[in-house]
């Protein structure tokens, strides 16, 4: 197994971590061009993530495999995002254990309702759906979920 490194997000990054993004998207909505929205995520990551948040980028052999983006503020898990061709070598899991470790009390985030590899990972590591919506942007229908550590919240809240 190729070793991985998770560590905090630097500018340099940026080209990287978009076409990580966008190629990860596009395989798991082919309905939605990613390409198109390449500049609305350049955009966010640069005026909101980066300066609200904590960006981790996960790298094997020197390349961005994954990137995880928790907002503190908020206790939210922003994006989890796995390259394709690093699925299933636990990249995921360990951004998540990173995550956790940087919000240990709770942490919330939405989720496509038809996203089912996605929905299965967040249940595997404690999460539930607590509500449902539609996601501002593209308008599909949206699960809320929240994990608790148990310590000090409520965790049927």
């Amino acid at each position: 197994m190729i070793p991985t490194v998770v560590r905090k997000y630097t500018p340099h990054d940026e080209d990287a971590v978009i076409d990580m993004w966008r190629r990860t998207w596009q395989i798991t909505r082919p309905d939605i061009d990613f390409n198109d929205r390449v500049p609305w995520f350049r955009d966010h990551l640069r005026h909101t993530w980066v300066p609200e948040g904590h960006v981790f980028i996960a790298e094997q052999q020197g390349a961005v495999v994954g990137f995880a983006v928790l907002r503190p503020s908020k206790n939210c898990l922003e994006q989890i995002a796995v390259a394709p061709e690093a699925r299933g070598t636990g990249v995921a899991e360990l951004l998540m254990s990173v995550v956790k470790d940087a919000s240990p009390e709770m942490l919330e985030l939405t989720v496509n309702c038809d996203n089912f590899r996605a929905i299965r990972f967040y249940e595997k590591h404690g999460f539930a759906i607590i509500s449902g919506g539609e996601n501002v942007f593209s308008g599909l229908p949206i699960f809320l979920m929240k994990w608790t550590s148990g310590k000090g919240l409520d965790s049927r809240q």
